[in-house]
């Protein structure tokens, strides 16, 4: 076994990074329009596109969040699979029908119609910092993870911010949305056979499948099915939720999943992309979490094997890259390490292509007078995504100020906005009542209370006993969505205004 990441390893990351380099320029050659660039013409295969769905939400967060959370709080979090089956039909059969009516390059258009210029503007907003909080928070686990394995200290971690997003941003303004389902889909491939041969190389090391707990673990939390307690961190029922509410929640006002159902042909194939992207979710959510379980079974075997200084349930999120860099084999440990910039990159190309097509349609598009011919929009398109690379640089350095480990800290950050973005959605296509004014203080109020639950812990003081927030972190989507439609459906209902409503896009 290696220590540290051998020279094959490295030349295994060199040749992944030329390829996806490589796509991106021959993907690039073939394009002459901005609905090519961000659509791929409308015309990409949906099992591609649902991979591609997959790919973008299972980044490298997922990739160590999942092993690291199993390994040291416990498996409560696969029961959010219990809830797939009915955010398939909400999004499929409640959704996509009216979304697949309105082919429009920027999801943000569907909001002018009935709540005006405002609202499209304020969710085009707010889904830019959404994706640049979340690729932010994406490259600064992906940078965190290699300085483990290399043992190069925190002060190597900008540099491998600087070298993961430069990779992404390069390929994706050069090939648009082709260059990146096409990625996605290679990257898919990286991130699940390299979850797999850490279960492979685990069970031969142990002789079987000894890994696989029959009793809760020493170190697991207590994990309730439901709690009336507001500061359990994490419950079945909670996860349930949490997990319908933001599935929903991002498939209906996310810029990354509209812009994938527009690329494909009608409503039948966005269906399909979707049921392909949900199915590959439970697939790999179920594999990281025996990971994360097989680990933990490892280490207690051999706890002289686990780093100095380290704990398996302190150091969780840092015990997977630990074991890829010094208990796997040269050469396999690199394909692991691809697999997971893969998954760092999938969501950094996704991030930064959805960026171009809001900023470009939503805010200079809207605004100019002049048509501007293709090759013009597709050069802007481009400067546009070098823009948001060097933002999500940036944007790194203060991911480490955000307390808890890594799915704490995904949803105190890039799940913060998750909520009131789809209220705007409801609003405008569902919810006819509701005027621009109800939407827009509903919609303030909505992130008033996911910041209030996301950092309950600084505002309010931490917990004496368990040193977490007084509200859990799980309930930061739910608790917006909910305050946002209660408070825009009663202020639009007492606001007398003189201006007639305008028309239902749903209707």
């Amino acid at each position: 076994m290696n220590q540290g990441l051998a020279p094959i390893d490295w030349l295994v990351l060199a040749a992944y990074a030329g390829l996806t380099l490589w796509l991106g320029w021959h993907y690039g050659r073939r394009q002459s329009s901005t609905k090519e660039y961000f659509v791929g013409g409308g015309r990409l295969n949906p099992f591609a596109v649902g991979i591609s769905l997959f790919a973008t939400l299972v980044s490298t967060v997922s990739y160590l969040s999942v092993p690291g959370e199993t390994l040291g709080r416990g498996p409560v979090l696969l029961v959010q699979l219990l809830g797939l089956p009915l955010v398939y039909v909400v999004v499929c059969y409640g959704l996509l029908p009216v979304y697949m009516k309105h082919r429009v390059t920027s999801a943000y258009e569907l909001l002018e119609v009935r709540l005006g210029a405002g609202a499209r503007l304020l969710g085009a907003s707010m889904f830019i910092l959404l994706r640049l909080a979340w690729m932010s928070l994406v490259v600064y686990a992906a940078a965190v993870a290699l300085t483990v394995m290399i043992g190069a200290g925190p002060s190597a971690v900008p540099l491998v911010v600087l070298f993961t997003a430069t990779v992404a941003v390069i390929y994706t303004s050069l090939g648009g949305l082709r260059a990146v389902v096409v990625t996605d889909c290679i990257q898919s491939l990286l991130l699940f056979g390299g979850a797999l041969l850490v279960l492979g190389i685990v069970t031969v090391e142990l002789g079987g499948f000894g890994w696989f707990p029959t009793t809760w673990q020493a170190n697991w939390d207590t994990q309730p099915l439901f709690s009336f307690d507001p500061a359990t961190r994490v419950t079945a029922f909670g996860t349930v939720v949490s997990t319908m509410v933001w599935y929903a929640a991002t498939a209906g006002g996310d810029q990354v999943s509209v812009q994938r159902f527009m690329a494909t042909t009608d409503l039948r194939a966005a269906r399909r992309a979707y049921g392909t992207q949900l199915l590959a979710i439970a697939v790999v959510t179920i594999v990281l979490a025996l990971v994360g379980v097989a680990l933990l079974g490892y280490f207690e075997a051999f706890p002289g094997q686990l780093g100095a200084g380290m704990s398996l349930r302190g150091d969780a999120d840092h015990v997977f890259p630990f074991f890829i860099a010094n208990r796997l084999p040269a050469g396999i440990a690199g394909l692991v390490v691809a697999a997971m910039f893969a998954a760092a990159m999938s969501s950094v190309d996704s991030g930064v292509n959805s960026i171009s097509a809001v900023v470009l349609t939503d805010f200079v598009g809207r605004f100019r007078k002049r048509q501007r011919d293709d090759r013009t929009e597709l050069r802007q398109a481009r400067w546009l995504a070098a823009a948001a690379g060097g933002l999500i640089v940036l944007g790194s350095f203060v991911m480490d100020l955000v307390p808890g480990n890594i799915t704490e800290v995904t949803s105190k950050t890039s799940n913060l906005l998750t909520g009131p973005i789809f209220g705007l959605f409801l609003f405008a296509l569902f919810l006819p009542r509701v005027r621009a004014v109800g939407a827009t203080v509903g919609t303030v109020a909505g992130i008033v209370a996911a910041a209030l639950v996301a950092f309950s812990g600084p505002i309010f003081g931490f917990d004496p006993e368990t040193g977490g927030d007084p509200v859990s972190f799980q309930w930061v989507a739910s608790a917006s969505l909910l305050v946002q439609v209660a408070v825009g459906w009663t202020v639009s209902t007492v606001w007398e205004s003189r201006t007639p409503r305008r028309g239902t896009l749903g209707s």
